[in-house]
């Protein structure tokens, strides 16, 4: 009887992962990854999707299931957690802080943040950064936003109207992403506010941490590569020209103010100072354990 031999072909099975982030220069290291096939490399079927509306937007994803994993500005990331989001941060992305640009319609007269009081703040939404931001703001200069003063406009191209129209007031936005409608003069700057904290978290909601594991963690590899790569590559600011609307000077101010993460760390003391931060407008009713915000490879520091 002679030995009988098959040979099984097994089919790899991808894994997919739908991610979302701000399409901002910040995540250019997400898209060049895609671009090289890092990701299909893993055998992940990267699925990736730009939310104009921020970190509020990309929280009710979470929330409702259209994202598994988020790149968030850390104070929204922490408030929708301890509020009850069902995700975890897994990993630093950002170590350094956001500049805020505080701006307002060319044909305000409002000159100076300091102005402010009583005025109307347009936000993406609650929960968004351009909320807790302006919130975060007032309190450290002592001054309160009432909710009534916030005008929802979902984005960018909602807030242009709505400041050129007076309709609101005041709008926090990243500065290097509305520098271009403030040089045409389509808006005006009137200030800047610096976070105190580094500014992105990578956050995975509970049900794919579970189920995708090996997954996220082969992810968060190529993403630290990635990062360290664009960090050191000689033509970071040619490419960062080639996909966003930036003039050669402020791409190289904006590229040499940030900070990759590239290792699984996050500051015990960053966390809680957030936290006291977001105690302090109400965005939350009580700080948590630090490590109860944590999950995958992510270590407190």
């Amino acid at each position: 009887m002679s030995d009988v031999f098959f040979e099984l072909n097994f089919a790899v099975a991808m894994q997919t992962l739908r991610v979302g982030g701000v399409p901002e220069h910040f995540n250019l290291p997400w898209k060049l990854s895609n671009d090289y096939g890092l990701f299909a490399s893993k055998d992940i079927d990267f699925q990736w999707t730009y939310y104009n509306a921020g970190t509020g937007a990309m929280v009710n994803a979470l929330k409702n299931d259209e994202l598994d994993v988020a790149i968030l500005l850390t104070e929204g990331a922490v408030s929708a957690i301890i509020n009850g989001l069902d995700a975890k941060i897994i990993k630093q992305y950002i170590s350094s802080p956001l500049i805020w640009g505080i701006h307002t319609g060319p044909d305000s007269a409002l000159e100076n943040v300091g102005q402010c009081e009583g005025k109307k703040y347009a936000i993406s939404r609650f929960g968004s950064g351009s909320h807790l931001m302006a919130m975060i703001d007032a309190e450290i200069r002592g001054k309160n936003i009432k909710k009534d003063d916030f005008v929802l406009v979902e984005n960018m191209s909602g807030a242009l109207p709505s400041l050129q129209n007076q309709q609101s007031d005041v709008f926090f936005w990243e500065k290097y992403t509305t520098k271009p409608t403030v040089d045409r003069g389509e808006l005006k700057r009137i200030g800047e506010f610096i976070t105190p904290w580094p500014c992105f978290q990578i956050v995975a909601t509970d049900k794919v941490l579970k189920e995708k594991g090996q997954a996220i963690d082969d992810m968060l590899d190529i993403i630290n590569f990635a990062c360290k790569q664009f960090m050191r590559a000689d033509n970071s600011i040619d490419m960062l020209l080639a996909n966003f609307d930036m003039q050669p000077e402020d791409a190289l101010n904006w590229f040499y103010s940030t900070e990759w993460n590239t290792d699984f760390r996050i500051s015990e003391k960053v966390l809680e100072n957030v936290m006291f931060s977001l105690n302090k407008i109400g965005s939350i009713k009580a700080s948590v354990k630090p490590e109860s915000l944590l999950a995958g490879p992510a270590v407190l520091a």
